[in-house]
């Protein structure tokens, strides 16, 4: 079987959190940055885990075919730092 190559990197995924800070949406980005930041997490350590939400749902996206799930995104930046999707 064929592996897929995944559609994104660690450095695209930081930049597409930048771009969500920066415009504001979707909102909850910046919410779990304060979060995180106000729990001890550095703004590099906050930013990295929300890239792991969004990489967690763009791998989920990427693995069913299905398009972006925003409400699976905002529910996994709710769940940060705790990643449960990585159990899977």
């Amino acid at each position: 079987m064929e592996q897929q190559e995944p559609v994104f990197d660690e450095d695209m995924l930081l930049e597409m959190v930048d771009n969500q800070l920066a415009d504001g949406q979707p909102r909850q980005a910046k919410e779990a940055l304060l979060r995180l930041s106000m729990t001890g997490h550095s703004q590099d350590e906050a930013k990295a885990l929300i890239a792991c939400a969004l990489g967690a749902e763009i791998m989920a996206m990427q693995a069913s075919g299905q398009p972006f799930n925003m409400e699976q995104y905002l529910d996994n930046l709710a769940q940060l730092p705790a990643m449960p999707w990585a159990d899977d």
